[in-house]
């Protein structure tokens, strides 16, 4: 199918592109980008004006709850959710029920997202059998399926040699290992340490179970070489370590969820189940810290942490309610807001959400690689349109995903996506 979409504002944040123009589209590939001849004849014509024209999202954090949590999400609702939120790539963590372990879990779960013809889905392999941290996994059998890194999610590694090995073994064959890093013994906390967490009575998780791990690995990374990147930072110190890290030259990247960019532990407030998060809300300097690095580049990327949940797991006390928040279809909106909010231009903004996630995934993309998170012709049209002046206010039952519980609920925020294409077809449209 042939498709224009004409006077729009394309942005292309991966080259700071940023004019009016048109976009042509044919057999899934974008054929012209600003300019478009006269013989181009399309089946269908979408008028952007006043509409950003931009890539597709890339989301690196997003669980999608099946198999095993299909009470909680399923594919089809939460890939629904994801490019009514502009997203059109999406990598989901390895702890499902069963743990994405072994090949055929892998095929069957990238077959049922294939054949849904919506956003692109890679997955992360487990990095130890069941994410005991125990035996390593069959990564070449894993790549081989599909998967474009290797993971515990939330599960910390207790033993050091194991992860070393790991990480020897990623190394040999160019493997990323994807880490959250919390140390095992001091991460078990429902509330980042402090003040409010004392007075509240609630467990506190101290800083330094990230900065701790943090050294741990970054030792691993001299030795080995791996590649790897860090997930959802949380705390000032935590951030000056990885500064500290790549200007060291150390092969690292980082990212950050949406979560953490705007909100910090007084969010809580009365023991607000919404707010129960992982890694937990920190305080002011920890998020101001995030907001900086995230601008200067510090920070690569930053993510939704999608992790939908059933009333029954969140209506609980705090300290016992499940930790975890909807946020594919506010990715865009919250990045939005934090771009506005600090100064930052607008295609910087936007590569925080396409370009720099797709530099993070690398290789693994394969034939998509050259173009994802791009707008260049002869790439993959995964397109995002989508109005900057437009305001929408966050109705959890108005929400796609099969989890309404989202932290935001009652925020107004910037950016109302109109249509999302995935591979040059029309995935979403938003209603007049």
């Amino acid at each position: 199918m042939k498709i224009l979409i004409k006077n729009g504002r394309l942005i292309d944040p991966a080259s700071m592109r940023d004019a009016p123009g048109d976009l042509a589209i044919a057999a899934g590939r974008i054929v012209a980008f600003g300019q478009v001849g006269a013989g181009f004849d399309p089946d269908r014509t979408i008028d952007a004006t006043g509409l950003v024209v931009a890539p597709g999202l890339v989301d690196l954090a997003a669980r999608l709850r099946e198999p095993g949590h299909e009470h909680e999400g399923m594919l089809e609702s939460e890939m629904a959710a994801a490019v009514a939120g502009g997203v059109t790539s999406l990598v989901c963590p390895p702890d499902t029920e069963p743990v994405l372990d072994e090949p055929g879990l892998v095929q069957m779960l990238k077959f049922r997202a294939r054949n849904l013809n919506l956003a692109h889905l890679y997955p992360l392999g487990a990095l130890t059998r069941g994410l005991r941290g125990e035996v390593l996994t069959a990564m070449a059998e894993l790549t081989d399926a599909g998967c474009v890194g290797y993971s515990q999610a939330e599960v910390a590694l207790k033993d050091t040699l194991v992860l070393h090995r790991a990480l020897q073994y990623a190394a040999t064959f160019g493997y990323t290992t994807w880490l959250r890093p919390n140390d095992a013994w001091l991460g078990n906390g429902v509330a980042a340490k402090g003040a409010l967490a004392t007075r509240m009575g609630l467990s506190g998780v101290p800083a330094i179970a990230e900065t701790i791990a943090l050294a741990t690995i970054f030792e691993l990374v001299r030795d080995t070489g791996a590649r790897v990147h860090l997930c959802r930072l949380s705390s000032a110190a935590g951030i000056e370590l990885v500064r500290r890290a790549k200007a060291e030259g150390l092969p690292v990247t980082c990212d950050v969820s949406v979560n953490q960019l705007h909100l910090i532990d007084v969010d809580i407030g009365y023991f607000n189940a919404a707010m129960r998060v992982t890694p937990p809300l920190r305080q002011q300097r920890d998020r101001d810290a995030i907001r900086a690095a995230l601008a200067d580049g510090t920070v690569d990327a930053l993510v939704s942490d999608h992790t939908p949940v059933d009333a029954d797991a969140k209506n609980l006390p705090f300290a016992e309610a499940e930790p975890g928040a909807t946020g594919l279809e506010l990715l865009l909106s919250l990045a939005l807001k934090w771009g506005t909010e600090d100064s930052v231009p607008l295609a910087r903004t936007l590569g925080a959400v396409t370009s720099a996630p797709v530099a993070v995934i690398g290789d693994a993309l394969g034939s998509l690689g050259a173009s994802a998170g791009r707008l260049v012709e002869g790439g993959v049209a995964d397109v995002c349109v989508f109005s900057l002046a437009e305001r929408w206010t966050v109705t959890p039952a108005a929400l796609r995903s099969q989890g309404k519980h989202t932290p935001f609920a009652g925020y107004e925020l910037p950016g109302r996506v109109r249509y999302t294409l995935v591979a040059g077809s029309v995935a979403h449209e938003a209603a007049a």
